[in-house]
């Protein structure tokens, strides 16, 4: 093998067209713009515009909506956790929280936190410090004979003054805040 006689693969090359290069090219006059109008000049964004009929993107209705700050959480089963203490990856007997499951390898990273699911079954007892758990993991924990404790979610101060504002401001007016009613 020498220098002059390595080449690329077949088809691994292609040539680029040429456009306006005249007759002979075959892509020469209109350069594959078509007739004339306004998308053979330059500088056209039609994009979603449909001759001035409503196009199809205003026409839709719009649903839903996005959250503002939403938190992503690591969801894990009890049977997850388990398996971990199955394998002597994680020690039972020391309360585990976020920083215990990552270090052993049951999460990859610690995300907004814990969000604990019921799915499987749990023999050991632990002590788990979450940020969510569904009834059935609850249940399961406490069946093993464990304890499960919640992180509360923070509130800040301010917000928690417009609220009691809010429900003294619904009061004065005669409306029952949502709390209230939820509780009839």
């Amino acid at each position: 093998m020498r220098l002059n006689g390595i080449k690329d693969n077949p088809g691994a090359k292609k040539t680029r067209v040429r456009i306006g290069r005249g007759i002979g090219s075959g892509m020469g006059k209109m350069g594959g713009r078509g007739g004339k109008g306004q998308t053979a000049r330059s500088g056209v964004a039609i994009g979603g515009f449909e001759g001035g009929q409503m196009p199809l993107h205003r026409r839709l209705p719009k649903r839903g909506f996005n959250k503002w700050r939403p938190q992503d959480f690591n969801e894990i089963n009890v049977g997850s956790l388990q398996q971990a203490i199955d394998d002597k990856r994680i020690d039972s007997s020391k309360p585990l929280d976020v920083a215990a499951l990552v270090e052993a390898g049951v999460v990859r990273r610690a995300k907004d936190g814990i969000r604990l699911l019921g799915d499987g079954e749990l023999k050991a007892k632990i002590a788990i410090t979450v940020n969510h758990a569904t009834a059935k993991a609850k249940a399961a924990i406490e069946k093993a004979g464990g304890s499960i404790t919640l992180i509360e979610p923070k509130v800040i101060a301010a917000d928690e003054e417009k609220r009691k504002k809010s429900a003294a401001k619904k009061a004065a007016s005669g409306k029952k805040p949502a709390a209230a009613k939820s509780e009839e």
